[in-house]
Parts: C-alpha cells; structure tokens; sequence
C-alpha cells in the first residue's frame, strides 16, 4: 500500500467512523450512563467486532454473508433486536437519578460493556456491505494482500479508537452540563430514541444495498 492510497483510505476511515451509527449512538450513551473510563470497555468491544468484520471480507465470508439471502436476514434481524433491547435498557436507566445509575449495582462490569460494544459491531450486516464495497478501492491485487490488509486494520482500529472515546466524552461532559434530574432523565430517553431509530433504520437495510 503506498503512502498514496494509505492517506486516501486514513480519510475515509475517518468519515466512516464520524458519521453518525450505531457505534457512535452507544459510545455516547456509554458515556451518560457509565462515565469515560468503563466506557473505553465498549469502545474495546466495537473494535474486536470491527477487526471480526475485517477478517470475515478479508477471507471471503463477508461476501457469502451479504451474498446470502438467509445468512444477512439472520445478522440484519439480531442486529435490529439487540438495538431494540439496548433501547429499553436505556430507557430504564434515564429514569434513574445520576447517583443510581453510577452505583454498582446499575454500572455493568468490563465483560458486559466490552460484550456490547462487540454484539453492536458484529450484529450489522451494514458493515459488511460497506466494507466489501469500499476495501477493494484501496486493495492493490498484484501486491502481497496481507500487509495491505494489516495497514487497514490497524488504520480503521486507531482512527474508531480515538473518535469512538471522543464520543464517550462529549456525553460524559454534556451530562456535566445538564443539572437537573429531569434534564439528564431527557437526554437518556433521547438516548433511547436513537437506539430504536437506528434499529428501523437496519430493518429497512436490504442485501446489497450500501452502507
């Protein structure tokens, strides 16, 4: 991969990961509800969830899945329900005050954050649509394919990274900003909007179709 096509793909991979999604929408309700420093455990779990994608369009998987019609519907359909779910969890920690939701006996543990980021990212066909559609771009075919692949892994993990914990902290500030319960109580149910909007969102998606 030349230092050409390495900055060409540094750009998308980073207009790919700021956009707004799924990951971003749990980044920053990990953020409200956890704090910044559990919810790098989901930042984590979006990652060996992206790297799981990656390996399955660098080996050819990712094409049978989206090139399946059973195969995507069964991903499509448990990403849709795992949004839904996440919906009425946060739905029920808005109602919360700030003390109950930081207390032990609400914050999850590492495993369960890491868990969720990882089912977000591996529940989304949309990824590997996207993917399988945008990675051929910046693939040279007649050069060694590993180390191509290698540099794009570690180039979309860094860049999720940073924007993913970017986004964890902008809600953990703005639930700073926010003094009253009933403020904080809105912004976590609008949390929970966003969770079900961006599962009607992956129930419309349809085989084939881009990102």
């Amino acid at each position: 991969m030349t230092w050409q096509i390495w900055l060409a793909f540094l750009g998308a991979s980073i207009a790919i990961s700021v956009s707004p999604g799924a990951g971003a929408i749990l980044s920053m309700a990990t953020g409200l509800t956890h704090g910044v420093r559990r919810g790098t455990w989901s930042v984590l779990g979006l990652q060996i969830g992206l790297m799981l994608q990656l390996v399955l369009v660098a080996v050819g998987l990712g094409a049978v899945v989206a090139g399946s019609v059973l195969a995507f519907q069964i991903v499509k359909w448990l990403g849709v329900a795992y949004l839904i779910y996440l919906a009425v969890q946060q739905w029920r920690s808005a109602s919360l005050d700030l003390n109950e939701r930081m207390s032990g006996t609400v914050e999850r543990g590492r495993l369960a954050l890491l868990m969720r980021g990882f089912l977000v990212n591996t529940t989304n066909p949309k990824g590997l649509v996207f993917l399988l559609a945008v990675l051929p771009q910046f693939v040279v075919p007649a050069a060694p394919l590993l180390p191509q692949y290698l540099a794009i892994a570690a180039t979309m993990v860094a860049v999720d990274i940073v924007v993913m914990s970017l986004y964890t902290g902008l809600a953990a500030r703005m639930l700073n900003w926010l003094q009253t319960p009933r403020q904080q109580t809105i912004l976590g149910r609008v949390f929970s909007g966003l969770f079900a909007t961006a599962a009607v969102v992956l129930s419309l998606v349809r085989r084939g179709a881009p990102a």
